[in-house]
């Protein structure tokens, strides 16, 4: 009647070099996509960052620029000359104590009036550095209680204070940030 179909026998094994199944290929897309969005979600973080510590360092050059010249202006007592002088409070910039005067520069600045390397510099007034501002205060160190633990009349503690606005990462407005440096200057 029928004739007997010939059925083979050999197993079919599958093959080692198949390579990745569908699923497996959307899953390692999936973790790698997952990865990068992460990575590039840190970025605008690690701007900002990079940004705040280059506006830190450029207020630190800027208090630090002007301490130098602090301690470069005449304050001696043979022949008198005052030209470092004493701010009057926290909010006012130095002048020119009384009974002395400054000769600064061929400059004669009398009695009371106000030192010109130590007037308060406005976020548009330091070239080159807009959006940074700058006021000088000094303190006698010789009244009560001191500077920094020194009570002396020859030593006067100068402090310089930077304020700028820092960038965000976002649209809101950061609060301003100050740096402040200080250094007592014998006089000479």
């Amino acid at each position: 009647m029928f004739a007997k179909a010939h059925v083979s026998t050999k197993i079919r094994r599958p093959r080692k070099d198949a390579g990745f199944t569908l699923p497996e290929v959307l899953l390692a897309a999936m973790i790698i996509i997952i990865a990068f969005v992460t990575l590039l979600s840190v970025i605008p973080y690690s701007s900002a960052s990079v940004q705040s510590g280059n506006q830190i360092s450029t207020a630190t050059f800027l208090a630090n620029q002007k301490l130098e010249e602090a301690k470069n202006v005449p304050w001696g007592t043979a022949p008198s000359n005052d030209c470092l002088g004493l701010s009057a409070n926290a909010n006012a910039a130095p002048s020119v104590p009384a009974g002395q005067t400054c000769t600064l520069g061929g400059t004669v600045i009398a009695a009371g009036a106000a030192l010109p390397w130590a007037a308060d510099q406005t976020a548009t007034a330091i070239t080159n550095f807009n959006g940074y501002s700058r006021n000088v205060r000094i303190t006698n160190c010789g009244v009560a209680p001191g500077c920094t633990g020194i009570t002396d009349a020859g030593m006067r503690l100068v402090t310089v204070s930077v304020t700028f606005q820092p960038m965000t990462t976002s649209s809101t407005a950061a609060a301003t940030k100050t740096v402040t440096v200080s250094m007592v200057v014998a006089q000479r």
